[in-house]
Order: structure tokens, then sequence, then C-alpha cells
């Protein structure tokens, strides 16, 4: 996660880092979480397959008929939370599929406050109405994610597949903004969708939305569909990137924090161009990736659990060659503490060992060679480029900075 307008106005982020990053994750604010010393993943929780909408991107090939007949119980759930809160995990996102669905959903989310842990939603939206908005902050949920893939209902309705799911998710947003319940916009970036990311960030900021978190479109699920034509290209990325920076420059840091995905060179091209703007801020901004530690944050910081208990190093990892266990058969906790596992050792391993353009650039210790899920999708080894980065830096960067 690039928090991009910590980076711009990154100068008492660092004092903040400073002060709280010795803290238990748990007992640090969340938006400082990935300056924390002790690693402690942010469980990212697939709670069931099953949507009441079928998104042509969906990385999980979630829709209204996909139940698993393997789904945890409410019973085995509640065992892994508390298994979860033994281990001082920071926070539990509920995720799915729609969470929402799930018959057990508000006794889940409950239980999770009983035992004081923290835990955020995200929702396509079209199911919170200022009832169930109410509902979410009593049970606990500290913030609420929503997903518009467009800044009008003729583009989000058509990769949402579904008409009025547009109108449906502006009003979650506003009725959790009614209630002070937190809430963010969240969109998947391709080329369907990234003329209209301007208006979207503008629109974000109307409905009173505290985040802006751009995804990257990732090869996973039916996201793979038409990847390779919807994918946007470098000179799209950069423009992206323009965009995302001047926006996070003009809007006021307290009413909307701008941040991306799934993309660890974002800090790349946001760093080079501070080097080139405001070079004394660009030297706060690699304090601040010091901290965070390089490269792709998949099996260290953040995990994944699915629907039938599978582990993965993150949301976007699922498949076979990826699974760390499954919670049925082993605690998260011995899995994740399990220095033997050979998934998580991949993923863990540091320097990581690059190969083609991310093992020859320059700027590899800052990104630590992008996201690995995207490198192993293409080419089956964890080790090989991301294919998704255009970063090419062949000599040393002198930027006179020093991270210490």
């Amino acid at each position: 996660m690039i928090r991009i307008t910590q980076f711009v106005h990154g100068k008492g982020t660092v004092s903040e880092a400073i002060k709280h990053r010795k803290k238990a994750p748990g007992k640090m604010p969340r938006n400082l979480l990935a300056f924390s010393e002790k690693r402690r993943p942010i469980i990212f929780w697939n709670l069931t397959n099953r949507c009441n909408l079928a998104c042509s991107h969906c990385y999980i090939n979630a829709h209204p008929g996909a139940r698993r007949d393997d789904e945890l119980s409410t019973e085995e759930m509640k065992a892994v939370i508390d298994d979860l809160n033994a281990m001082g995990t920071p926070l539990i996102l509920l995720s799915g599929g729609e969470p929402l669905v799930r018959d057990d959903f508000w006794e889940i989310a409950g239980y999770i406050q009983e035992k004081g842990m923290k835990s955020a939603l995200s929702t396509n939206g079209t199911l919170i109405d200022p009832e169930v908005a109410l509902r979410l902050k009593n049970t606990g949920v500290e913030y609420v994610g929503v997903s518009l893939d467009g800044a009008t209902p003729k583009t989000h309705d058509r990769l949402r597949n579904r008409a009025g799911s547009f109108a449906a998710s502006l009003r979650a947003l506003q009725a959790c903004k009614a209630i002070g319940l937190p809430c963010g916009v969240r969109i998947t970036v391709s080329k369907d969708n990234f003329r209209e990311l301007g208006a979207l960030i503008d629109l974000a900021g109307e409905v009173g939305a505290s985040r802006f978190c751009v995804y990257w479109l990732v090869p996973s699920g039916r996201g793979q569909d038409g990847h390779a034509s919807r994918q946007l290209a470098p000179a799209e990325v950069q423009e992206v990137i323009g965009q995302l920076y001047r926006k996070a420059h003009e809007i006021d840091p307290k009413k909307l924090e701008i941040l991306t995905v799934d993309s660890p060179q974002d800090a790349v091209y946001f760093l080079q161009r501070m080097r080139e703007e405001d070079p004394k801020n660009a030297c706060t901004v690699e304090q601040l990736l010091s901290f965070m530690g390089s490269g792709c944050s998949a099996g260290d910081r953040v995990a994944n659990i699915d629907p039938s208990g599978n582990v993965y190093p993150c949301q976007f990892a699922q498949e076979a060659s990826l699974r760390i266990g499954n919670v049925r058969e082993e605690k998260f906790s011995s899995l994740w503490n399990n220095a033997g596992n050979k998934v998580l050792a991949a993923f863990r391993k540091r320097p990581v060992q690059l190969e083609g353009a991310c093992g020859a650039c320059a700027e590899r210790k800052l990104c630590g060679g992008g996201c690995r899920v995207r490198a192993w999708a293409q080419n089956h080894s964890l080790s090989s480029e991301d294919p998704f980065c255009s970063v090419r830096t062949p000599e040393p960067a002198t930027d006179g900075c020093s991270t210490g």
C-alpha cells in the first residue's frame, strides 16, 4: 500500500511514524500500520464467494450462485478469530464476494468486536442503507470501503453487470458519512475507466469519503479475462499516477487520503517525480519507505484466508501452488510462524532475488521488485520481473538522501 497523501505531506508522517512504530500493531493508529517495526499481518478474509453482483474484474470469481459447500462455519470462524486475537492481529478486513450476504455476518463482526479487535469492511455497498450503516458502526466496524468503478452510472453499472448499482453504492457512502462511520472509495483501474479517475476523486470528496484507494487490474479470477487488452500501458499508468500526485497536492490531507494498492513500484514513480520537483521532501519519502521495508507485503504484512479456510500470502495469490495451509488442519498462528513453510519462506526472502528488468533496476531496493504475485502469474517464478512495472533505472540513483 502506497500512501500518496502521506508522502506528499510527509514531514508530519515521519514524526508520527517514529513516535508509534515500536508499538504492537494492534496499538498503532491504523494509518501508520505500514511503518510498524513489529510484523503482524493484516488479514484479508474472504468470508464467502457469494455476491449479489458479478463484476467483470472480480479476483475471486464471485457471483450470486458461487457459495462453496465447504465454507467455514460460524464456530470455525470464531475459533480462527480467537487465534488471530491471541497473536495480536492488528486488523481483520471482512471481504467477499459480498460479505453482507453471509447469514452470520453480524455474529462474526460482533465476535471480533467482543474480542476487542479492529475490523473493516470491503463491500460493493449495494446492501447498505442507513439502518445497515448504523448497525455496522454499532458492531465495531471501523471503516467501510465501497467499490466504485467509474464516475458515471454508465461505466460503473457496465463493469458491475447490474443496472442501478452505481446509485446504490453512492447511497451507501452517504449513509455511512451521515452517522460518522469512516468510509472510502475503491476503484480497480483499467482501460475501461481510467479516464474518469479525476472526476471520481472529486465525487469521493463530495460524498465525504475519507480515503480514495486505487487498485490495479490483477490477473486473478475474472480479472484474467481480457487482462492483456484491459491493462494500462506504461504511458497510461504514468498519466494515472500524475493525476493522483496532483490531486494529493490539491486536496486537504485531513479530508481525503489518496493511496494505491498491490504495486510497490508506485512509490518509485512518486519518488522520482519528487526528486525533480521537491527534493527535500523526497528524502522524507525515502525515510518512510525505509520504515516500511522494501517490496511486496504478501506473506509478511498481509495474509489472506479464503471462504474454505485456505491461507494464502495475499488475496490475489489464491492458487494451489501458493497455498500456505488451511485453518481447519492447523491454526493460522502456527502456519504463519512456521519458518519451514516453503511458500512463506519464498515470499519473505530479503533481499528478493530478482531477474529481468527488475534485477537490473537501480530502484529495486525501494520497491523490492514490485508485485510478486503478478510476476508469478506471468512466469511462475517469484524472482521474475513484475510485468506491470515500466520503471527502468539502469544507473544508481543519486539523490543525496540518507535513510539510515
